[in-house]
């Protein structure tokens, strides 16, 4: 779904990146592309959700 633009009416990044990227931990990468620093979203909001990233997935860091 690389270049994506959804259009949503409040909510957060989180529920969003689990929707779109099938990952609630990747909000930030939409966060980034969207220039975002609240997962919380205020309004109407048009996102652009990023490329589906297998390797950026999990959110924890290897130890």
């Amino acid at each position: 779904m690389s270049g994506t633009v959804v259009t949503v009416a409040g909510g957060n990044l989180f529920a969003i990146a689990a929707q779109y990227l099938g990952d609630a931990t990747q909000w930030i990468r939409i966060a980034q592309l969207n220039n975002l620093d609240d997962p919380v979203l205020n309004g109407v909001v048009e996102l652009v959700i990023p490329a589906v990233d297998p390797a950026a997935g999990g959110g924890i860091a290897d130890v």
